[in-house]
C-alpha cells in the first residue's frame, strides 16, 4: 500500500503499510541489518492474538527473541512498566545491537521505546502498531515516555524507531472503541494540515470503520503528514508543537479523570473541541469551523464535551502540561479547517472557554 520516509539524514527509517505483513517482520528486519538477540515486548491481549506469528517470524529470520509481556493500559505506562521491560533485556542478555520491537498500541509503543532509548544508553527499536491511533499516529516520530502522576508523558525521551511496519489488517480484531478513538488523531491531521482529508473524514464517516479500505487510506495520508513535519522538526522546536493540537486540553483531562477513564483518542477529541471553541472566542475561527470539527467527532462516536471536572483543578493540570513554558500556557487553535496557529492564551481566557464547555457539556 505504502511506503513512507521519515526523513533524518542518518537516521532516516522507513513506514511500511502492507495488509498481512505480519509474517515478514522478521526477513524486514534482518534487510535493515539487525541480528542476534531481539525482544519483544507487547501485553496480553495483542500477544495472544500476534505474538506466535511474530515471534515464528524473528526465530525463522535466525533472531533469539524472547516476549516480555506488559499489563494492558493506559493506567500501567508508568516506570514500574520500563522496569518490567529493564527485568527482561537483562535477563535475555540484550546487547547494544539488540532490536526491541513494540508489538501493539501507543501505551506499548511508548514504553518500549523508552526502554530501548535508555537501556545500554540505547539500543535499536522497531514499531509494530496494532491499534488505530498507534497506526495513525504515535508508532512515528520518536516520542517515548510514560507518565507522572501530575501529569502525562513527563517523563521521556526522543528515540527514532528504525522501521515501522504497520499491517492495517490487525484492526480486524480492534474493538470498535479503539478504533473510534483512533479516528480522533486523523482528524487532528485534517484540521492542522489537510482539508482534504478532513472532507474525507465527514464523507465516510458512515463506513469508515465497516473496512479497512477507507481506513488504509487514512493511514497512509496521516503518516504522510506526520513524517513529512518531524522530517523538518524532529524535536518539536517549532512547526512539530501543531501536532498537540487537542492534546493540551485533552491530557490535563485524562489526568484528572484518571488514566485509563477516559481513551486517549476520547480525550483528544473533547481536546479539540474545546480548542476550537477557544478559537471561537479570541476571534481566530469562524463558528462554522468549530461546529464542523465538533459534528465529524460526533459522527465517529467520540465524546465532544469534557466530564464534570472543578475549572480550577482543570486549570492546575493544565499548568503541569510539558509544554508549558515560562508559566505561560500555549495552545494549537485552528484559523479554519487545514490552518492553525500557536498562540500563548491568557488564563482569563482558558478559564472562560473551560466554564463554557462544561456548561454545554452539562445541557
Amino acid at each position: 500500500m505504502g511506503n513512507i520516509t521519515v526523513e533524518l539524514g542518518g537516521r532516516s527509517y522507513p513506514i511500511i503499510i502492507r495488509d498481512g505483513m505480519l509474517p515478514s517482520i522478521g526477513p524486514r528486519m534482518h534487510r535493515l541489518g539487525l541480528r542476534g538477540r531481539a525482544a519483544v515486548v507487547t501485553n496480553a491481549l495483542v500477544g495472544g492474538l500476534y505474538g506466535k506469528t511474530v515471534m515464528g517470524s524473528l526465530k525463522d529470520a535466525g533472531f533469539d527473541a524472547v516476549r516480555i509481556t506488559l499489563p494492558d493500559g493506559e493506567e500501567y505506562k508508568n516506570v514500574e512498566a520500563v522496569g518490567m521491560v529493564y527485568d527482561g533485556l537483562v535477563a535475555h542478555r540484550m546487547e547494544r545491537t539488540s532490536p526491541v520491537v513494540a508489538l501493539g498500541g501507543g501505551v506499548i509503543g511508548d514504553i518500549a521505546g523508552f526502554a530501548a532509548a535508555t537501556y545500554l544508553r540505547g539500543t535499536p527499536y522497531i514499531q509494530v502498531p496494532t491499534t488505530l491511533l498507534a497506526q495513525v499516529d504515535s508508532s512515528v516520530g520518536g516520542k517515548t515516555g510514560v507518565n507522572h502522576p501530575m501529569g502525562k508523558n513527563l517523563i521521556g525521551a526522543f528515540h527514532q524507531p528504525r522501521a515501522v511496519f504497520t499491517d492495517p489488517a490487525v484492526l480486524k480484531t480492534l474493538d470498535e472503541r479503539q478504533l473510534r478513538a483512533g479516528a480522533a488523531e486523523v482528524i487532528k491531521y485534517g484540521v492542522i494540515l489537510d482539508e482534504a482529508l478532513f472532507a474525507f473524514m465527514e464523507a465516510n464517516a458512515g463506513r469508515i470503520f465497516a473496512s479497512v479500505s477507507p481506513l488504509s487510506m487514512a493511514i497512509e495520508r496521516s503518516c504522510r503528514i506526520k513524517a513529512g513535519v518531524v522530517s523538518v522538526d524532529e524535536r518539536e522546536g517549532g512547526l512539530r508543537a501543531i501536532l498537540n493540537f487537542g492534546h493540551t486540553f485533552g491530557h490535563a483531562i485524562e489526568n484528572i479523570a484518571g488514566y485509563g477513564a477516559l481513551v486517549h483518542g476520547e480525550a483528544v477529541a473533547i481536546g479539540m473541541c474545546m480548542a476550537a471553541e477557544l478559537s471561537v472566542s479570541l476571534g481566530l475561527c469562524a463558528p462554522d469551523a468549530a461546529r464542523r470539527i465538533r459534528s465529524l467527532a460526533a459522527a465517529l462516536g467520540l465524546p465532544v464535551h469534557p466530564p464534570d471536572i472543578a475549572p480550577g483543578a482543570f486549570m492546575a493540570a493544565l499548568r503541569m502540561d510539558k509544554k508549558v513554558s515560562s508559566g505561560v500556557i500555549r495552545f494549537i487553535l485552528p484559523t479554519s479547517i487545514g490552518k492553525v496557529v500557536i498562540r500563548e492564551v491568557d488564563e482569563r481566557d482558558i478559564k472562560l472557554a473551560i466554564r463554557k464547555s462544561l456548561r454545554d457539556s452539562a445541557r
